[in-house]
């Protein structure tokens, strides 16, 4: 048996991908002369739209980038959470684990309306994702703290609570100051502030790496023989995690 489960990869993978692709859309915006440069103090006459990750990915060719990777990354997202449930089934109460899979599936929702209802086609439904998204998203952040320290995992929950109890005050405090600078109008800032709250939201996400590796998931398939089952139990086996010897 491998000291360390190749699952541990995932959550960072899932991080860098959606990263990596949201850079990606910034820069070729900014290439396009889309967007004003995050760095920008101005608008350069009067041509360039501040640098807020849905105008990046507002116009072609960026925005089919940014379709493409918000969709991956909510499905990806999803599967996350899923294993994480599946990892603290047997561990915890089941309400708060339930909980925090439905907050995140809606919020995984939430990124699959930011990426295909661009938000100068459709700005309700490209905001009403973008606040399920992010206030969804920090939802499930302080959850899964109290979580860590509840479950304790290999009693490193006290150590690993601690990091994301701080990841999920900055993403707070992001999220705080993203919504105060557009109110102020200070848009250059305030896109400052959702790309800050974006990063340090897969931050928090890659630290599932740190128990993930304690285990293993396999899907399982069992012959129902004909006899009924309940959703719940279904759902049950759709993952099997076994942990690390």
């Amino acid at each position: 048996m491998l000291p360390c489960s190749p699952w541990a990869l995932y959550p960072p993978f899932v991080s860098l991908f959606t990263a990596a692709g949201l850079w990606v859309v910034y820069f070729v915006a900014v290439c396009d002369n889309r967007i004003a440069p995050l760095g920008s103090n101005y608008r350069r006459n009067g041509s360039l739209y501040s640098p807020y990750i849905s105008v990046a990915g507002n116009f072609p060719p960026a925005s089919c980038i940014f379709s493409q990777v918000m969709n991956l990354a909510a499905f990806l997202g999803f599967i996350l959470a899923v294993l994480r449930y599946n990892q603290l089934k047997h561990l915890m109460i089941k309400p708060l684990n339930i909980s925090s899979l439905v907050v995140f599936s809606f919020a995984c929702f939430g990124m699959t309306l930011v990426g295909n209802f661009q938000i100068f086609t459709d700005k309700m439904t490209h905001n009403l994702g973008t606040y399920m998204t992010f206030g969804l998203g920090t939802l499930f952040c302080w959850l899964q703290s109290v979580i860590t320290l509840k479950v304790n995992i290999k009693n490193e929950g006290r150590k690993v609570g601690i990091v994301r109890f701080l990841l999920s005050g900055i993403i707070t405090l992001c999220m705080i100051l993203y919504f105060s600078l557009i109110a102020q109008r200070l848009h250059i800032q305030a896109s400052q502030s959702q790309w800050a709250l974006a990063m340090f939201f897969l931050i928090f996400l890659s630290t599932f790496a740190i128990e993930f590796r304690h285990n293993r998931f396999n899907i399982m398939c069992t012959d129902n023989s004909g006899h009924p089952e309940s959703g719940t139990d279904m759902f049950s086996e759709m993952s099997h995690c076994r942990e690390q010897l």
